[in-house]
């Protein structure tokens, strides 16, 4: 496979034109012969449903003008994909059939190369379900600034002027997985030429090859092409490998911090997220990355149409070959490569911030391309070389769909509100347990296999979240957007992927309580225990603990001493206890544990809870009386809000 990261543009054309002909082997039918040919065999991300295939071109010697005036033969060409067709939907439909950004194009028109079809305009054939006639002339008759009285052969349009020569493809609404181009005219060259066929802007499902199994590495986009008309075009049997499949994208969440609930924080750094792509060309910027656009804009390599239309460029982006039809244009993708974050169970009371571009880490933003380039220019795109890495740039966008502007130049970037340090972030939370973050890859190296880091913090108040609360955010990291339907389209944004694969931790809530044993206590036989709870989380500032309020639940756990049958536990959840205050009880007022004798573990939502429990028998002569403290457990779900943080086997919550 050809390594088109490091191919250029001009040699590989010139390359392809000097030897395309005797690079395959052709087949004859009656005086025309040719050869089909993938030049360039890209990587397509397993995770797309819009993924550009490798061009195919077809070069045809040989074959019998016809004479002056006559009709050229038109043929239909269709290439069947072993995958859904899901390029991007452009014209009006009829029969069935579904125009789209498909092209044809008839000897590399606007290549800059020499002969005549190369140095023709581009010229768009505008009936793409029936085609365009065209007849036998000359390069008089057609061509400006042409000698007068020359013979060379060309084929006029019906204007008199020379013939369409871009050939917009089909889709069919019962077949998704052909592009069909009607009426091509094929007029076979002259004896010391060759006639070429170029079809490019052909997206697939790549993720239709892999499904929901791991991906299996290097698995072949395949194509093959028939012929149906008068003329006599011959196209070598077999097939043609136009793409290779690989997962484009590995995530990681980073090391998760951690939050305790009864202590506020203020944009703690909580984790770094990072996307990592698994070739050079799995982040792509909209247009061509090392172009460099005229700015429009701040982010004018996004935004604007840049010229991206010679035919057989190696352009290593989102878009391909850039083509006007009407007012939409072929090959123009919405945005450049989109990374998603997509974060779940966020407690209640939090909020969420992200940087507003990618970083080295949470305190050192990336602030500009390497070099010093414009955002989205060349110079922010060249490999620094041996012993310097490269970093991209991206930047937040205000939803995983919103179009990059076309030629205004507008481009949906999400400013940052505030800075952690020198870091710009903006809060992602709405009140809501989800969140998401998005953003646009638009400086990158298709050289090098890159990883973006962005940056996550937390703000949460002192008690903010409920009693008893815990869990841990996760996100899910992806590219983006992600759609659930993979079908060509006229409306649905170009590109689209699957949602993620890859779920982390983002921090972790600890629970501000403390866990106490009463290892026995009863309430028959005339004894009753009296329980009490006391919350010292309130204290003159000796140990600058955080006042904290909360129920605690009473756990019992018996045992039937006659059969020796564990009895179903009761609970029982005491009022609010606060701070300073204590819960005082007998066992017997605490509904359900009438006539109970066993042992209690108690869950209080407060740190430094402390419990004593007093036993006796007032109603007897002969009284009988006890007392212990409750044992402080070791929670492995709390955590003390003094630094540093009790190590395991401490007694946490005790003061």
């Amino acid at each position: 496979m050809v390594d088109f990261r490091r191919c250029i543009t001009g040699l590989a054309m010139l390359a392809l034109f000097a030897g395309l002909a005797a690079a395959q082997v052709g087949v004859t039918q009656g005086q025309l012969t040719c050869g089909t040919q993938v030049a360039v065999t890209p990587q397509l991300r397993g995770e797309g449903f819009t993924e550009m295939t490798g061009d195919i071109t077809i070069s045809c010697t040989g074959g019998t003008q016809g004479a002056q005036g006559s009709n050229i033969p038109l043929v239909n060409i269709a290439v069947f994909y072993n995958t859904n067709v899901t390029s991007r939907l452009i014209g009006a439909t009829t029969n069935s059939f579904l125009p789209n950004e498909a092209l044809l194009l008839i000897d590399e028109p606007g290549a800059a190369l020499a002969g005549e079809g190369p140095a023709r305009a581009q010229k768009l054939c505008t009936t793409p379900l029936t085609g365009c006639t065209a007849t036998v002339g000359t390069l008089a008759n057609v061509a400006p600034g042409a000698v007068v009285g020359s013979t060379s052969p060309a084929a006029v349009g019906p204007d008199g002027l020379f013939a369409p020569n871009v050939y917009q493809g089909t889709s069919s609404s019962t077949t998704g997985n052909v592009v069909t181009f009607f009426g091509v005219p094929v007029f076979p060259p002259t004896s010391t030429n060759s006639r070429v066929y170029r079809i490019t802007n052909v997206r697939v499902n790549a993720n239709a090859l892999v499904g929901s199994a791991a991906f299996g590495a290097g698995t072949q986009i395949a194509a093959t092409i028939t012929v149906s008309g008068s003329a006599s075009l011959g196209i070598p049997p077999g097939v043609i490998n136009v793409g290779l499949v690989n997962p484009g994208l590995a995530a990681s969440t980073g090391t998760a911090g951690t939050v305790n609930q009864c202590q506020a924080v203020t944009l703690t750094s909580a984790s770094t997220i990072s996307f990592t792509e698994n070739f050079g060309t799995a982040f792509k910027t909209r247009v061509n990355a090392l172009s460099t656009p005229t700015p429009t804009a701040a982010f004018a390599g996004q935004s604007g149409t840049t010229t991206q239309n010679v035919p057989g460029g190696i352009f290593n982006s989102e878009s391909n070959f850039v083509f006007p039809i009407g007012t939409a244009f072929a090959g123009l993708a919405d945005y450049g490569t989109r990374l998603k974050a997509t974060f779940s169970n966020i407690p209640p009371n939090t909020r969420l911030f992200v940087s507003t571009t990618n970083v080295l880490n949470n305190a050192t933003p990336v602030l500009t391309p390497f070099g010093g380039g414009p955002i989205g220019g060349s110079g922010g795109n060249v490999n620094p070389g041996a012993g310097t890495a490269y970093v991209g740039f991206a930047q937040l966008v205000n939803g995983e769909a919103s179009p990059d502007g076309t030629i205004s130049g507008f481009f949906p970037a999400l400013p940052s509100t505030t800075v952690s340090g020198t870091v710009p972030i903006v809060e992602i939370t709405n009140g809501t347990a989800t969140a998401t973050a998005v953003w646009e890859v638009l400086n990158t190296d298709p050289n090098t296999a890159e990883t973006l880091k962005f940056a996550v913090f937390v703000t949460s108040g002192a008690n903010n979240l409920p009693a008893g609360t815990a869990g841990s955010p996760s996100v899910t990291l992806s590219f983006a957007p992600t759609a659930t339907s993979a079908v060509a389209s006229s409306t649905l944004t170009i590109p689209r992927f699957t949602s993620g694969a890859v779920t982390g931790n983002v921090f972790s809530v600890n629970i501000c309580r403390t866990v106490l044993l009463y290892p026995y206590v009863t309430n028959q036989a005339g004894f009753d225990t009296g329980i009490t709870v006391a919350n010292t989380s309130l204290d003159t500032g000796v140990f600058s603990t955080v006042p904290q309020s909360g129920t605690c639940t009473f756990n019992g756990f018996g045992q039937n001493l006659t059969t020796g049958a564990v009895n179903a536990p009761v609970v029982f959840t005491s009022a609010t206890i606060p701070a300073g205050g204590e819960f005082i009880q007998g066992l017997s007022a605490m509904t359900g544990f009438a006539g109970f004798q066993g042992y209690i573990i108690a869950a209080c939502n407060f740190q430094f809870a402390h419990g004593f429990a007093f036993i006796n028998n007032p109603s007897q002569l002969n009284n009988v009386a006890m007392g212990y403290l409750a044992i402080v457990l070791t929670d492995v779900g709390a955590a003390n809000p003094r630094t540093p943080v009790p190590t395991s086997g401490s007694e946490i919550g005790a003061h």
